[in-house]
């Protein structure tokens, strides 16, 4: 039974709306809940995640989901503008608390060349890249970037799909051929017009990603990086603090400030990054692309961090001073997919924890994921290797030395260069979440030698 009193009288927000009801909108409605705080979702799926939390309502219903709400927020960047928008403007005018992420950021999201071009007008670096809208261009581009070259659709595109590995000039008219249709909206990976984008081969030594908060006031707190691994183009593996990346941290935590600022962003966003060497020799990174919103590589944080992703995003969203980022311990977040595992045997292992979709089993489907966490960062090797072992899809983990220590050996140029050209001979394995790819994977064979230092 529901009192008056039920929540605190200075409580003026109390059900947050969220666009999209995957398993990002289910983490973030328990982690709302304790806060004291309801959601309920905007999702065509009534069976979705996360209507084990909330109501969900269809999109033919979203005048009944605006009203069931006082803020909104997001947990897809592919949630059509238009509606972010008109959630916008009814916060604009006082008829409703907020939407956060703004529409701009979506907007940014949404385009790989305008998400670049952001980039570099803000002084980050990027891989070298053009814009494509004919045949001719993308030969231009081969001839002033170099091959090999990715070309992409700037809009659109998953799991690898949308994009073709320029590696000879006989590639040119295929390439061509196959993504064509999306510089005029006729493809069906996007309805919307828009150039292609060619990116250049840029050698890098590893993938990380930084995930940040940034509060209404404009305070930003910043997790550790990261360090990811992808299998047939997904993520399958996070391993968390990312070993020797100290030097790098001010670089991310620069990078993704600025972002969060220039766009007045509220919420939690992920900064995805390649890690490569100028003429010196000295490491730096490249960023990727952003994914504005709570983001696969910060699931460790609901166990491995003082405050989770998820929790940081409500207390942005509803006006709440930001929580500590810092890890508790060294974890390893490991995606399920496709096929669930025996939960006895996972939770037989010290140190592990299991986070269930509740989706249906399907090939390569993201349903479940599991954290493990050790005091120590020499443990975590161990411990994976014995849920390896009982994972009915590996992920490709059996194959290689997936754990980075501080006494692992540190990958040179020389072998960095003919990882990434094995990888090349394979078609480029691509890297995604979601809705969002880039180049080149490199197997798990990868180092550093110290642990990032804390904040």
């Amino acid at each position: 039974m529901t009192t008056a009193n039920a929540y605190p009288i200075n409580q003026t927000i109390r059900t947050i709306g969220i666009l999209g009801g995957g398993q990002l909108g289910m983490m973030l409605a328990e982690a709302a809940m304790p806060l004291g705080y309801h959601c309920v979702f905007l999702e065509d799926n009534a069976s979705c995640p996360a209507s084990l939390y909330g109501r969900v309502f269809s999109s033919a219903q979203l005048e009944d989901f605006i009203a069931a709400a006082d803020v909104f927020t997001l947990e897809f960047e592919n949630t059509p503008t238009a509606t972010v928008e008109q959630l916008a403007a009814l916060s604009a005018n006082g008829s409703k608390q907020g939407m956060f992420p703004p529409p701009i950021a979506l907007e940014i999201a949404q385009d790989r060349l305008k998400e670049k071009q952001m980039f570099n007008d803000l002084d980050i670096a990027t891989v070298p890249f053009m814009a494509v809208s004919s045949q001719a261009e993308l030969q231009q581009a081969c001839d002033k970037l170099g091959l090999p070259i990715v070309l992409k659709t700037s809009r659109g595109g998953y799991d690898g799909k949308g994009q073709f590995v320029i590696k000879q000039d006989s590639d040119i008219k295929a390439a061509w051929q196959e993504l064509k249709d999306a510089v005029s909206g006729k493809g069906s990976l996007t309805a919307t017009p828009a150039p292609l984008i060619a990116e250049g081969f840029i050698h890098f030594s590893r993938e990380v990603s930084i995930i940040a908060a940034r509060a209404q006031d404009g305070q930003v707190r910043c997790y550790d990086l990261v360090e990811n691994h992808h299998h047939h183009g997904i993520l399958a593996k996070t391993q968390a603090p990312a070993v020797g990346t100290s030097h790098l941290f001010q670089q991310a935590t620069n990078a993704i400030t600025t972002v969060m600022n220039r766009l007045n962003y509220v919420g939690v966003m992920a900064l995805e990054l390649f890690v490569t060497k100028d003429e010196r020799g000295q490491d730096y990174v490249l960023a990727n692309e952003i994914a504005p919103r709570v983001h696969n590589s910060g699931h460790w944080s609901i166990e491995g961090a003082i405050t989770s992703q998820f929790e940081n995003h409500i207390r942005a969203v509803v006006g709440l001073p930001l929580g500590d980022t810092d890890n508790i311990h060294p974890s390893i977040m490991i995606n399920v997919l496709g096929q669930y595992p025996d939960i006895s045997a996972v939770l037989a292992i010290d140190g592990m924890h299991y986070h269930s979709y509740h989706k249906e089993e399907r090939d390569d489907r993201k349903i479940a994921h599991i954290t493990l966490m050790t005091n120590d960062v020499a443990d975590l090797e161990p411990a994976l290797a014995k849920l390896v072992a009982v994972l009915p899809n590996k992920v490709g983990l059996d194959k290689t030395n997936s754990v980075i220590t501080e006494n692992s050996a540190e990958l040179n140029s020389t072998n960095a260069a003919e990882i990434q050209e094995s990888v090349l001979d394979d078609n480029l394995d691509t890297k995604t979440d979601s809705t969002k790819q880039n180049t080149i994977e490199l197997n798990d064979t990868k180092t550093s030698n110290d642990q990032k230092a804390k904040k």
